[in-house]
C-alpha cells in the first residue's frame, strides 16, 4: 500500500546517522538467502514476498496497485528476475498486498488491499500452480471471493499453512488487529467467510509460516512479532530484529527455516536477511555472521544498542504526531 513517508523521513535521516554504512546486499555472492537486492526496474512496489520451495534460491514477489496480474520470480543470488508469471483467468487485481506459498508448491496472492480503509464489500485470493519452469508465461488462476464475518476492513498479510493449506489474513489495524480464519477449503463459488480467532498486537503489513508450520511472524512499519502459532491459539514468543525500512511490507523465512527476509516498495529496494530467533546455533545458516543483512533494526517498540534506541525514539515521536494524518492510497 503506498504511502507518502515524507512523515517519516526524520526517521529515516537519523538511522542513517546513527546505524553502521551498510553494505549492497546482492552482488551475486552466491548466497541471497543472506539478501539481495530488487533490481528489476518493474518492482517499485514490492508488497509481498514469499520463498519458493520447488526453486532454491527463488523469491516472489508483486506490486500492489496499479501493475497488472503478475508475479515476478527473483533469483536472490543476483536480485533478478528469472520470469514474469501473467495470471489468466481472474478479474483486474485492485490492490494485491500478499503473496504465500502453500502445500504442493501452490501460489497465493491476496488481493486484500483496501484503499478506502474498510469499504469494499469484498476482495480476492488468486491460487495458481507455482511453473516447474522459471520463464515469462501465462497460468490460469483460481479466484475465490473473501468476505469477513466482522465486516469490510484493509489487510496486508495472508498468510497459508504448509501443511493444513488453510488461508489466514491479519488486518491491518493501527492499534492491532486480529487474525482472521478462512474455511478449510476454498471455495469457488459463493463468499469465502473469514472469521477473527485471535487479536494481533501490531499494526500489521505483511507475515510469514514457518516452513514446518510451528511458528508465525508478523512484520508492521516499526517492527514485528514472532507467533507459536499452536494451533491458531497463537502465543507471543517474542519480538523479531525488523530491519529499518522506508517502507517495509514484506516478509518471509528462507526456504530452510534459518532466516527471515525483509522486503520494502520502492525502486531498487534491499531485501535484508535476520537470523530467526531462538533457534540453536547448530539450526542456522554456517555462513551466518554476526547480524545477518544489512541496514538497522528495530524489535517491536525497542530493544538493540543506544543509538537504535535513539532511532526508536525518534520514530515514536513522528509517527504519534503523524502517522494518523498519513494519506492513505493504494
Amino acid at each position: 500500500m503506498r504511502r507518502s513517508f515524507a512523515v517519516l523521513a526524520g526517521v529515516l535521516l537519523v538511522g542513517a546517522c546513527a546505524l553502521p554504512a551498510s553494505a549492497s546486499a546482492a552482488d551475486g555472492d552466491g548466497d541471497g538467502d543472506q539478501g539481495f537486492t530488487l533490481k528489476d526496474p518493474r518492482i517499485t512496489e514490492s508488497s509481498g514476498l514469499a520463498a519458493s520451495r520447488l526453486h532454491p534460491g527463488v523469491y516472489w514477489t508483486h506490486n500492489d496497485s496499479g501493475d497488472g496480474p503478475y508475479v515476478y520470480a527473483v533469483d536472490s543470488r543476483t536480485g533478478r528476475t528469472v520470469a514474469r508469471i501473467t495470471l489468466r483467468g481472474i478479474g483486474s487485481p485492485r490492490d494485491v498486498e500478499a503473496v504465500s506459498i502453500g502445500p504442493d508448491n501452490e501460489i497465493y496472492l491476496g488481493d486484500i488491499g483496501d484503499n478506502l480503509g474498510g469499504k469494499w464489500p469484498y476482495v480476492w485470493i488468486y491460487r495458481l500452480p507455482e511453473p516447474k519452469e522459471l520463464k515469462d508465461q501465462t497460468v490460469t488462476a483460481a479466484q475465490y471471493v473473501v468476505k469477513y464475518a466482522n465486516g469490510p476492513r484493509d489487510a496486508e498479510s495472508l498468510i497459508v499453512h504448509p501443511k493444513t493449506g488453510r488461508v489466514y489474513i491479519i488486518d491491518k489495524k493501527e492499534d492491532g488487529g486480529h487474525l482472521y480464519e478462512g474455511p478449510a477449503t476454498l471455495s469457488g463459488s459463493g463468499a469465502n467467510i473469514f472469521k477473527p480467532i485471535a487479536p494481533v498486537d501490531l499494526w500489521a503489513t505483511d507475515a510469514a509460516f514457518s516452513p514446518d508450520g510451528r511458528q508465525l511472524a508478523v512484520r508492521g512499519y516499526f517492527g514485528g512479532i514472532s507467533y507459536d502459532w499452536n494451533g491458531g491459539r497463537i502465543k507471543r514468543a517474542g519480538q523479531l530484529d525488523v530491519p529499518l525500512q522506508d517502507q517495509g511490507e514484506g516478509v518471509s523465512y528462507s526456504a530452510d527455516g534459518t532466516k527471515l527476509l525483509y522486503s520494502s516498495e520502492g525502486a531498487d529496494s534491499e531485501v535484508v536477511a535476520k537470523d530467526v530467533p531462538g533457534l540453536p546455533p547448530a539450526s542456522k545458516s554456517p555462513s551466518a555472521r554476526g547480524s545477518s543483512g544489512s541496514g538497522g533494526s528495530l524489535g517491536v517498540l525497542g530493544g538493540g544498542s543506544l543509538k537504535a534506541g535513539a532511532v526508536i525514539v525518534a520514530a515514536g515521536a513522528l509517527a504519534l504526531f503523524g502517522v494518523r494524518r498519513l494519506r492513505r492510497r493504494g
